[in-house]
């Protein structure tokens, strides 16, 4: 018993003394001197330049090529994203104010601007196969002989988490993902690229295609309502500003009046018809004219329908689509977008596809009801992809270790669609929409001028409902003068057929030079 409660002090003694020798040691250590925290290196913008040449119509055209990254910062200066740009400048030019400056992007959300660079209108071009899938490597980048480059300068930007843009310091690649966010985003890369090389006194153009144009519409308005930065044109390709016009939610049937002369052109592309007409052109027209009006007016009557007037409609839309009687029936008259792709060519196995109709790819479920890929997409982007991380380090001399994200598939599924409100606000929120946008930006700036580019077998965003926006912007009659639509026949990303990139060039070429010269 002695022995035990004496083993039992032993312990006592030894927890209260150890505590007092941790003091001890504790008071020791602070008295040597502290190594200060290592910093976090601060983030630093980069850039490679490097000339050349190259021929556009039998004229030599010299420029510098640059390469590099432009910081952005939050509210407190601190910085918050750096976003890549490669930005070609004619190296000949004396007065700046002469030169015209565009600043270009794709959309997605989460595209990368690779697909206007390196398939449109950069001086270096990715060689695709036409409405068929690009064999794999090694492929081929040739001198872009459809480059604007004689017409203007040319800045390709990268939106923070595509490309080689992204976040910074405290800030998150998220924390740009939404319609505001991106907006502010590049406006404050314009805002620096303009300051720093100069180029205020130069006509102004914003070039953007797909969800590049929603932002467009948004950006245009913001430059000069907010920045006071006035803008000679914006071009929009392949363009959505209402996204309740290319979705088909229950109940909504604009969607379905929109599709239907591109239905039609895809039809007609991949010969279904029973009776195929030989003028596209008089076709679509006619498409048109029926969709917006004993088309739309079936759809309106709902459960209403009679049967006879159900089948007249069901035999009509059967001669522009192709699609069977039977399935139209059982389809309610409603055909979507996913349905019409799978659909369209399932008697040989494929499916048509959503960017370009021309395209078609394997079925992989023959009994599937809904589209389950782009074959059009699948087609170019490995060539794309390589051949950029080629250029950007062989011939751009910039390089980097990390990844360029063609495509940021997390975007898009964590984009903020939510705006800021405004005065004109009220109810309840409804699809996005940036019609407003522009039309505020025509309406402030009077000489703005804008060119929209549509491509007749776009399943992504259709031309009709492209027609039908800009006939609703609410415009008095000599501003919605402004806007001049082009129209070619290819895809989504009509450049991709080189005849068409030829025509968009031309279109392109002409505008600029129609918008720039002194009033």
């Amino acid at each position: 018993m002695k022995k035990r409660l004496s083993l039992a002090l032993l312990a006592l003694t030894v927890c209260a003394i150890q505590p007092a020798r941790l003091l001890a040691q504790d008071t020791e250590k602070s008295k040597e001197p502290q190594k200060p925290a290592a910093e976090t290196p601060k983030p630093k913008e980069e850039s490679a330049v490097t000339a050349h040449t190259i021929h556009v119509a039998g004229q030599a055209i010299p420029y510098q090529a640059t390469a590099g990254t432009i910081l952005l910062k939050d509210d407190k200066g601190e910085p918050a994203a750096t976003m890549f740009y490669v930005a070609y400048t004619r190296s000949d030019v004396k007065d700046l104010s002469q030169r015209p400056i565009a600043f270009l992007y794709n959309g997605g959300p989460g595209s990368s601007s690779v697909w206007l660079h390196m398939g449109a209108f950069g001086p270096r071009r990715v060689v695709t196969a036409d409405a068929a899938p690009t064999p794999p490597a090694p492929y081929r980048l040739e001198d872009n002989a459809d480059t604007l480059l004689d017409q203007a300068d040319l800045v390709f930007i990268d939106a923070v988490g595509t490309g080689y843009s992204r976040a910074v310091g405290k800030a998150k690649d998220k924390d740009f993902w939404g319609i505001d966010q991106d907006v502010e985003a590049f406006a404050q890369f314009i805002n620096t690229y303009v300051n720093r090389n100069e180029r205020w006194n130069s006509p102004k153009y914003l070039i953007g295609e797909s969800y590049g144009t929603f932002r467009s519409a948004a950006l245009g308005n913001y430059l000069q309502s907010r920045d006071g930065m006035d803008l000679n044109g914006i071009v929009l390709m392949s363009t959505v500003l209402d996204l309740s016009t290319i979705s088909f939610p229950p109940g909504n049937d604009l969607p379905y009046i929109f599709y239907l002369p591109s239905y039609a052109a895809t039809a007609w592309y991949h010969k279904v018809l029973n009776n195929r007409p030989e003028d596209l052109n008089a076709f679509l027209a006619e498409a048109r004219r029926y969709a917006s009006t004993d088309y739309a007016n079936a759809l309106m009557k709902g459960s209403n329908l009679s049967d006879a007037e159900r089948a007249a409609v069901v035999k009509k839309l059967s001669e522009f689509t192709g699609l069977s009687e039977d399935y139209l029936t059982k389809a309610k008259l409603r055909v979507n977008l996913g349905q019409f792709m799978e659909e369209l060519q399932r008697s040989k196995g494929e499916i048509t596809g959503r960017l370009d109709s021309r395209f078609s790819g394997p079925m992989l479920d023959m009994l599937g009801e809904y589209a389950e890929y782009d074959p059009q997409e699948n087609a170019i982007t490995g060539a794309f992809t390589a051949l950029f991380n080629n250029y950007v380090r062989q011939e751009l001399k910039f390089s980097r270790d990390t990844q360029y994200i063609t495509l940021g598939e997390n975007v898009g599924r964590e984009w903020d669609w939510k705006r800021k409100r405004r005065g004109r606000e009220y109810g309840f929120p409804g699809a996005p929409n940036v019609e407003h946008d522009l039309a505020e930006a025509l309406v402030s700036n009077p000489h703005l001028q804008v060119q929209v580019e549509n491509g007749l077998y776009d399943l992504a965003t259709p031309f009709f409902a492209t027609e039908y926006t800009m006939d609703h912007l609410g415009l008095p009659p000599d501003l919605r003068s402004h806007i001049h639509l082009e129209y070619y026949d290819a895809g989504h990303m009509m450049y991709l057929r080189n005849e068409s990139l030829a025509k968009l060039k031309g279109n392109i070429a002409g505008f600029i030079d129609s918008t720039s010269k002194a009033q």
